[in-house]
Protein backbone atom coordinates (compact mmCIF):
# COMPACT_ATOMS: atom_id res chain seq x y z
CA UNK A 1 0.00 0.00 0.00
CA UNK A 2 2.76 2.71 0.52
CA UNK A 3 4.70 2.52 -2.79
CA UNK A 4 0.72 2.76 -3.87
CA UNK A 5 0.21 5.72 -1.95
CA UNK A 6 3.72 7.28 -3.31
CA UNK A 7 2.82 6.25 -6.72
CA UNK A 8 -0.55 8.20 -6.32
CA UNK A 9 1.34 11.41 -5.20
CA UNK A 10 3.68 11.24 -8.53
CA UNK A 11 0.70 10.89 -10.49
CA UNK A 12 -1.27 13.76 -8.80
CA UNK A 13 1.85 15.97 -9.27
CA UNK A 14 2.05 15.42 -12.82
CA UNK A 15 -1.72 15.82 -13.24
CA UNK A 16 -1.63 19.33 -11.63
CA UNK A 17 1.16 20.49 -13.77
CA UNK A 18 -1.09 19.75 -16.35
CA UNK A 19 -3.99 21.22 -14.91
CA UNK A 20 -1.74 24.52 -14.02
CA UNK A 21 -1.31 25.15 -17.92
CA UNK A 22 -5.31 26.41 -18.03
CA UNK A 23 -6.53 26.53 -14.65
CA UNK A 24 -5.23 29.84 -12.08
CA UNK A 25 -5.52 27.97 -9.14
CA UNK A 26 -3.32 25.28 -10.25
CA UNK A 27 -0.77 27.47 -11.40
CA UNK A 28 -0.32 29.25 -8.05
CA UNK A 29 -0.13 25.51 -6.86
CA UNK A 30 2.33 24.88 -9.05
CA UNK A 31 4.15 28.18 -9.24
CA UNK A 32 4.12 28.59 -5.23
CA UNK A 33 6.09 25.41 -4.79
CA UNK A 34 9.22 26.01 -7.20
CA UNK A 35 12.47 26.83 -5.19
CA UNK A 36 10.45 26.00 -2.42
CA UNK A 37 13.66 24.32 -0.61
CA UNK A 38 16.12 27.24 -1.50
CA UNK A 39 13.50 29.57 -0.14
CA UNK A 40 13.29 27.43 3.87
CA UNK A 41 16.78 27.62 3.75
CA UNK A 42 17.03 31.14 3.36
CA UNK A 43 14.72 32.01 5.57
CA UNK A 44 15.84 29.05 8.31
CA UNK A 45 18.77 31.71 9.06
CA UNK A 46 16.21 33.51 11.30
CA UNK A 47 14.25 30.50 12.14
CA UNK A 48 15.74 28.58 14.84
CA UNK A 49 13.18 25.33 15.79
CA UNK A 50 10.19 26.56 14.74
CA UNK A 51 6.47 25.42 15.89
CA UNK A 52 5.15 24.11 12.81
CA UNK A 53 1.81 24.79 11.81
CA UNK A 54 0.04 23.11 8.86
CA UNK A 55 -3.22 23.97 7.18
CA UNK A 56 -4.79 22.51 4.39
CA UNK A 57 -6.54 25.46 3.41
CA UNK A 58 -8.42 28.66 5.00
CA UNK A 59 -10.82 27.52 6.94
CA UNK A 60 -8.33 24.99 8.83
CA UNK A 61 -5.81 28.36 9.22
CA UNK A 62 -8.72 30.00 11.04
CA UNK A 63 -9.40 27.16 12.87
CA UNK A 64 -6.07 26.57 14.36
CA UNK A 65 -5.41 30.33 14.39
CA UNK A 66 -6.71 30.35 18.31
CA UNK A 67 -3.78 27.49 19.11
CA UNK A 68 -1.06 29.59 16.85
CA UNK A 69 -1.92 33.09 18.58
CA UNK A 70 -2.38 31.85 22.07
CA UNK A 71 1.71 29.99 22.21
CA UNK A 72 2.40 33.41 20.56
CA UNK A 73 1.18 35.65 23.08
CA UNK A 74 2.13 33.15 25.74
CA UNK A 75 5.97 32.70 24.74
CA UNK A 76 6.58 35.50 22.07
CA UNK A 77 9.72 34.73 21.30
CA UNK A 78 9.00 31.24 19.87
CA UNK A 79 9.29 30.97 16.21
CA UNK A 80 6.15 29.92 14.42
CA UNK A 81 6.57 28.14 10.62
CA UNK A 82 2.75 27.96 8.61
CA UNK A 83 2.71 25.73 6.02
CA UNK A 84 -0.52 25.40 3.19
CA UNK A 85 -1.56 22.68 1.08
CA UNK A 86 -4.29 25.04 -0.87
CA UNK A 87 -3.83 28.53 -2.37
CA UNK A 88 -7.05 29.62 -1.34
CA UNK A 89 -5.00 29.29 2.22
CA UNK A 90 -1.73 30.32 1.18
CA UNK A 91 -2.57 33.23 -1.04
CA UNK A 92 -4.65 35.13 1.21
CA UNK A 93 -2.69 34.65 4.31
CA UNK A 94 0.83 34.98 3.45
CA UNK A 95 1.46 38.00 4.79
CA UNK A 96 -0.07 36.97 8.23
CA UNK A 97 1.91 38.72 10.78
CA UNK A 98 2.66 36.40 13.68
CA UNK A 99 4.18 33.74 11.57
CA UNK A 100 7.72 33.79 11.18
CA UNK A 101 7.93 32.02 7.51
CA UNK A 102 4.93 30.44 5.65
CA UNK A 103 5.26 28.31 2.65
CA UNK A 104 3.46 25.80 0.72
CA UNK A 105 4.12 22.23 1.86
CA UNK A 106 5.86 20.38 -0.88
CA UNK A 107 4.53 16.90 -2.12
CA UNK A 108 3.79 14.57 0.13
CA UNK A 109 7.04 12.46 -1.40
CA UNK A 110 9.33 10.54 0.55
CA UNK A 111 12.35 12.25 -0.51
CA UNK A 112 10.30 16.04 -0.13
CA UNK A 113 9.00 14.69 3.67
CA UNK A 114 12.84 13.70 4.72
CA UNK A 115 14.22 17.11 2.85
CA UNK A 116 11.74 19.44 4.54
CA UNK A 117 11.73 17.97 8.41
CA UNK A 118 15.62 18.26 8.04
CA UNK A 119 15.58 21.66 6.85
CA UNK A 120 12.97 22.98 9.23
CA UNK A 121 14.02 20.98 11.94
CA UNK A 122 11.35 21.63 14.13
CA UNK A 123 10.08 21.94 17.92
CA UNK A 124 7.58 20.35 17.11
CA UNK A 125 4.52 19.82 14.67
CA UNK A 126 0.77 20.84 14.42
CA UNK A 127 -2.20 19.45 12.00
CA UNK A 128 -5.44 20.63 12.27
CA UNK A 129 -8.47 18.97 11.34
CA UNK A 130 -7.75 15.91 9.10
CA UNK A 131 -4.67 16.53 7.62
CA UNK A 132 -2.48 13.35 7.43
CA UNK A 133 0.36 13.02 4.93
CA UNK A 134 2.30 9.20 5.33
CA UNK A 135 5.50 10.51 4.71
CA UNK A 136 5.58 13.50 7.03
CA UNK A 137 4.66 11.96 9.30
CA UNK A 138 6.95 9.11 9.48
CA UNK A 139 9.77 11.97 8.81
CA UNK A 140 8.68 13.34 11.67
CA UNK A 141 8.65 10.23 13.85
CA UNK A 142 11.88 9.02 12.58
CA UNK A 143 13.50 12.36 14.29
CA UNK A 144 11.53 11.61 17.54
CA UNK A 145 9.69 15.25 16.68
CA UNK A 146 6.06 15.19 18.56
CA UNK A 147 3.11 15.78 16.06
CA UNK A 148 -0.05 16.61 17.75
CA UNK A 149 -3.86 17.04 15.47
CA UNK A 150 -6.09 19.48 17.07
CA UNK A 151 -10.05 19.68 16.15
CA UNK A 152 -9.61 16.57 14.84
CA UNK A 153 -13.14 14.62 13.54
CA UNK A 154 -13.14 11.18 12.65
CA UNK A 155 -16.00 8.94 11.04
CA UNK A 156 -16.96 5.45 10.41
CA UNK A 157 -16.86 5.96 6.66
CA UNK A 158 -13.25 7.07 6.62
CA UNK A 159 -10.57 4.34 5.63
CA UNK A 160 -8.45 4.18 8.78
CA UNK A 161 -11.51 2.14 10.34
CA UNK A 162 -11.88 -0.15 7.00
CA UNK A 163 -10.65 -3.94 6.91
CA UNK A 164 -8.39 -2.50 4.36
CA UNK A 165 -7.13 0.66 6.00
CA UNK A 166 -3.99 -0.74 7.99
CA UNK A 167 -1.38 1.46 5.92
CA UNK A 168 -3.53 4.66 7.28
CA UNK A 169 -4.15 3.12 10.77
CA UNK A 170 -0.25 3.09 10.76
CA UNK A 171 -0.12 6.05 10.04
CA UNK A 172 -1.92 7.56 12.87
CA UNK A 173 0.15 6.08 15.11
CA UNK A 174 2.80 8.70 14.05
CA UNK A 175 0.60 11.24 16.35
CA UNK A 176 1.42 11.82 19.81
CA UNK A 177 -1.68 13.20 20.74
CA UNK A 178 -5.32 13.77 19.92
CA UNK A 179 -7.15 16.51 20.24
CA UNK A 180 -10.68 15.84 18.88
CA UNK A 181 -14.13 17.51 18.86
CA UNK A 182 -16.33 14.62 19.78
CA UNK A 183 -17.05 11.79 21.56
CA UNK A 184 -17.72 9.53 18.52
CA UNK A 185 -14.06 9.90 17.68
CA UNK A 186 -12.35 8.99 20.19
CA UNK A 187 -14.37 6.09 20.74
CA UNK A 188 -13.68 5.35 16.79
CA UNK A 189 -9.98 5.63 17.64
CA UNK A 190 -9.92 3.40 20.46
CA UNK A 191 -11.55 1.07 18.61
CA UNK A 192 -8.53 1.11 16.15
CA UNK A 193 -6.20 0.49 19.98
CA UNK A 194 -5.02 4.40 20.20
CA UNK A 195 -5.94 6.07 23.33
CA UNK A 196 -3.57 8.94 23.09
CA UNK A 197 -6.52 11.25 22.63
CA UNK A 198 -8.35 14.31 24.43
CA UNK A 199 -12.28 15.72 23.50
CA UNK A 200 -10.97 19.18 23.71
CA UNK A 201 -13.88 20.62 21.81
CA UNK A 202 -13.40 22.03 18.28
CA UNK A 203 -11.07 25.61 18.66
CA UNK A 204 -13.09 27.20 16.02
CA UNK A 205 -15.59 28.38 18.62
CA UNK A 206 -12.95 30.22 20.33
CA UNK A 207 -11.77 31.71 16.62
CA UNK A 208 -15.45 33.07 15.61
CA UNK A 209 -16.33 34.24 19.41
CA UNK A 210 -13.19 36.19 19.46
CA UNK A 211 -13.68 37.32 16.48
CA UNK A 212 -17.96 38.32 17.17
CA UNK A 213 -16.55 40.53 20.87
CA UNK A 214 -13.94 42.55 18.36
CA UNK A 215 -15.39 42.97 15.11
CA UNK A 216 -14.14 45.11 12.48
CA UNK A 217 -16.58 47.81 11.48
CA UNK A 218 -17.00 48.67 7.92
CA UNK A 219 -18.56 51.59 7.52
CA UNK A 220 -19.74 51.65 4.28
CA UNK A 221 -21.67 48.58 4.87
CA UNK A 222 -22.99 50.23 7.61
CA UNK A 223 -24.01 53.10 5.28
CA UNK A 224 -25.74 50.39 3.08
CA UNK A 225 -27.83 48.39 5.22
CA UNK A 226 -29.48 51.81 7.08
CA UNK A 227 -31.96 50.86 9.56
CA UNK A 228 -33.28 47.93 7.28
CA UNK A 229 -33.16 44.46 8.51
CA UNK A 230 -30.94 42.84 6.53
CA UNK A 231 -29.58 39.05 5.06
CA UNK A 232 -26.28 37.70 4.85
CA UNK A 233 -25.74 35.07 2.38
CA UNK A 234 -22.07 33.85 2.61
CA UNK A 235 -20.13 32.01 0.36
CA UNK A 236 -22.81 31.14 -2.05
CA UNK A 237 -22.56 28.92 -4.95
CA UNK A 238 -24.70 29.61 -8.13
CA UNK A 239 -27.48 26.83 -6.72
CA UNK A 240 -27.67 29.21 -4.06
CA UNK A 241 -28.02 32.28 -5.71
CA UNK A 242 -30.93 31.07 -7.95
CA UNK A 243 -33.03 30.57 -4.85
CA UNK A 244 -32.38 33.93 -3.47
CA UNK A 245 -33.74 35.75 -6.32
CA UNK A 246 -37.77 35.06 -5.16
CA UNK A 247 -36.58 35.59 -1.51
CA UNK A 248 -35.53 39.15 -2.25
CA UNK A 249 -38.59 39.77 -4.74
CA UNK A 250 -41.10 39.07 -1.79
CA UNK A 251 -39.21 41.16 0.58
CA UNK A 252 -38.24 44.29 -0.63
CA UNK A 253 -37.74 46.06 2.81
CA UNK A 254 -34.83 43.80 3.31
CA UNK A 255 -31.61 44.24 2.57
CA UNK A 256 -29.87 41.18 1.02
CA UNK A 257 -25.89 41.08 1.06
CA UNK A 258 -23.99 38.55 -1.31
CA UNK A 259 -20.59 36.98 -0.29
CA UNK A 260 -20.38 34.57 -2.97
CA UNK A 261 -17.58 31.63 -2.48
CA UNK A 262 -15.92 32.22 -5.42
CA UNK A 263 -15.56 36.20 -6.51
CA UNK A 264 -13.74 35.25 -10.25
CA UNK A 265 -15.57 37.66 -12.74
CA UNK A 266 -17.67 35.44 -14.64
CA UNK A 267 -19.62 34.36 -11.51
CA UNK A 268 -19.88 37.90 -10.35
CA UNK A 269 -21.60 38.31 -13.84
CA UNK A 270 -23.55 35.75 -12.76
CA UNK A 271 -24.98 36.99 -10.33
CA UNK A 272 -25.50 40.37 -11.93
CA UNK A 273 -27.36 38.57 -14.33
CA UNK A 274 -30.06 37.07 -11.73
CA UNK A 275 -30.18 40.57 -9.54
CA UNK A 276 -29.66 43.39 -12.28
CA UNK A 277 -30.01 46.21 -10.05
CA UNK A 278 -27.80 44.92 -7.58
CA UNK A 279 -24.68 46.61 -6.72
CA UNK A 280 -21.22 45.36 -6.22
CA UNK A 281 -18.97 46.51 -3.33
CA UNK A 282 -16.36 48.20 -5.14
CA UNK A 283 -19.00 50.69 -6.73
CA UNK A 284 -20.69 51.07 -3.27
CA UNK A 285 -18.63 54.76 -2.60
CA UNK A 286 -19.43 55.92 -5.97
CA UNK A 287 -23.30 54.89 -5.89
CA UNK A 288 -25.50 57.02 -3.84
CA UNK A 289 -28.85 54.84 -4.92
CA UNK A 290 -30.98 52.95 -2.54
CA UNK A 291 -30.24 49.63 -3.58
CA UNK A 292 -31.79 46.94 -2.19
CA UNK A 293 -29.08 43.86 -3.18
CA UNK A 294 -25.22 44.22 -2.69
CA UNK A 295 -22.67 41.82 -4.00
CA UNK A 296 -19.28 41.22 -1.95
CA UNK A 297 -16.75 41.14 -5.12
CA UNK A 298 -13.40 40.86 -2.98
CA UNK A 299 -12.38 38.98 -0.14
CA UNK A 300 -11.42 38.75 3.69
CA UNK A 301 -15.06 40.85 4.75
CA UNK A 302 -17.45 37.95 5.14
CA UNK A 303 -16.78 37.41 8.74
CA UNK A 304 -17.32 41.15 9.60
CA UNK A 305 -20.09 41.24 7.73
CA UNK A 306 -21.98 38.72 10.36
CA UNK A 307 -22.48 41.76 12.61
CA UNK A 308 -24.86 43.81 10.17
CA UNK A 309 -27.50 41.09 9.61
CA UNK A 310 -30.22 39.46 11.23
CA UNK A 311 -30.76 36.19 9.71
CA UNK A 312 -27.64 34.55 7.98
CA UNK A 313 -27.78 31.86 4.45
CA UNK A 314 -24.59 30.18 4.22
CA UNK A 315 -23.88 28.24 1.03
CA UNK A 316 -22.86 24.95 -0.04
CA UNK A 317 -25.50 23.10 1.08
CA UNK A 318 -26.05 21.72 -3.17
CA UNK A 319 -22.33 20.91 -3.21
CA UNK A 320 -20.13 19.17 -1.31
CA UNK A 321 -21.59 20.30 1.60
CA UNK A 322 -22.06 24.03 3.86
CA UNK A 323 -19.22 26.43 4.60
CA UNK A 324 -18.68 27.96 8.14
CA UNK A 325 -21.73 28.50 9.78
CA UNK A 326 -20.04 29.16 13.04
CA UNK A 327 -19.00 32.75 12.37
CA UNK A 328 -22.80 33.98 11.75
CA UNK A 329 -23.92 32.03 14.54
CA UNK A 330 -21.25 34.04 17.12
CA UNK A 331 -22.97 37.30 16.05
CA UNK A 332 -26.33 35.92 16.58
CA UNK A 333 -27.55 35.47 13.29
CA UNK A 334 -30.37 32.30 12.79
CA UNK A 335 -29.00 30.62 10.03
CA UNK A 336 -30.42 28.69 6.48
CA UNK A 337 -28.42 26.35 4.32
CA UNK A 338 -28.93 23.31 1.69
CA UNK A 339 -29.24 19.78 2.68
CA UNK A 340 -25.63 18.83 2.29
CA UNK A 341 -24.73 19.21 6.05
CA UNK A 342 -24.66 16.01 7.61
CA UNK A 343 -20.38 15.76 7.86
CA UNK A 344 -20.97 18.93 10.24
CA UNK A 345 -21.49 18.53 13.87
CA UNK A 346 -22.46 22.09 14.52
CA UNK A 347 -25.02 22.36 11.82
CA UNK A 348 -26.78 19.27 13.16
CA UNK A 349 -26.57 20.70 16.56
CA UNK A 350 -28.01 24.30 15.34
CA UNK A 351 -30.92 22.67 13.92
CA UNK A 352 -31.56 20.43 16.79
CA UNK A 353 -32.17 23.51 18.80
CA UNK A 354 -33.81 25.61 16.73
CA UNK A 355 -31.11 28.13 15.50
CA UNK A 356 -30.83 26.75 11.89
CA UNK A 357 -33.02 25.26 9.35
CA UNK A 358 -32.08 23.05 5.99
CA UNK A 359 -33.62 23.59 2.88
CA UNK A 360 -34.17 22.41 -0.63
CA UNK A 361 -36.21 24.52 -2.68
CA UNK A 362 -37.41 27.85 -2.86
CA UNK A 363 -40.70 27.31 -0.83
CA UNK A 364 -38.70 25.53 2.42
CA UNK A 365 -36.49 28.72 2.26
CA UNK A 366 -39.34 30.91 2.03
CA UNK A 367 -41.13 29.10 5.15
CA UNK A 368 -37.38 29.03 7.08
CA UNK A 369 -37.06 32.86 6.40
CA UNK A 370 -40.38 33.57 7.56
CA UNK A 371 -39.56 31.36 11.23
CA UNK A 372 -36.50 33.03 11.35
CA UNK A 373 -38.63 36.81 10.53
CA UNK A 374 -41.08 36.09 13.06
CA UNK A 375 -38.74 33.72 15.83
CA UNK A 376 -36.30 35.46 17.59
CA UNK A 377 -33.92 32.59 17.37
CA UNK A 378 -30.53 34.35 17.46
CA UNK A 379 -29.62 34.16 20.90
CA UNK A 380 -30.11 30.78 20.98
CA UNK A 381 -27.07 30.53 18.28
CA UNK A 382 -25.17 32.79 20.29
CA UNK A 383 -24.97 30.90 23.21
CA UNK A 384 -24.74 27.72 21.71
CA UNK A 385 -21.49 29.00 20.70
CA UNK A 386 -20.08 30.78 23.56
CA UNK A 387 -21.07 27.55 25.72
CA UNK A 388 -18.75 25.31 23.34
CA UNK A 389 -15.60 27.55 23.59
CA UNK A 390 -12.38 26.23 25.09
CA UNK A 391 -11.01 24.34 23.36
CA UNK A 392 -7.48 26.63 23.17
CA UNK A 393 -6.71 26.05 26.21
CA UNK A 394 -7.30 22.22 26.70
CA UNK A 395 -5.05 22.10 23.92
CA UNK A 396 -2.25 24.59 25.27
CA UNK A 397 -2.49 23.24 28.52
CA UNK A 398 -1.30 19.57 27.48
CA UNK A 399 1.34 20.63 24.83
CA UNK A 400 2.85 22.88 27.40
Amino acid sequence: MYWLYNISILIYGLIIRLVSLFNAKAKLFVDGRKGIFERIAEKKITIDRPIWFHFASLGEFEQGRPVLEKIKSLNPEEKILVTFFSPSGYEIRKNYALADGIFYLPLDTPANAKKFVRLVNPKMAIFTKYEFWPNYFKALASKNIPLYIISGIFRPNQIFFKWYGGFYRNVLKCVNHFFVQNEESKALLKNIHINNVEISGDTRFDRVYENAQMPKELPTIQKFCKNAPVLIAGSTWPDDEKLLVELAAKHPNWKIIIAPHEIHASHIAEIQKLFPKALKFSELNQQTADHQILIINNIGMLSSLYQYGKIAYIGGGFGVGIHNTLEAAAFGLPIIFGPNYNKFQEAKDLINIEAAKSISNADELASAFNYFNENESGKIASDYVANKKGATDIIIKKIF
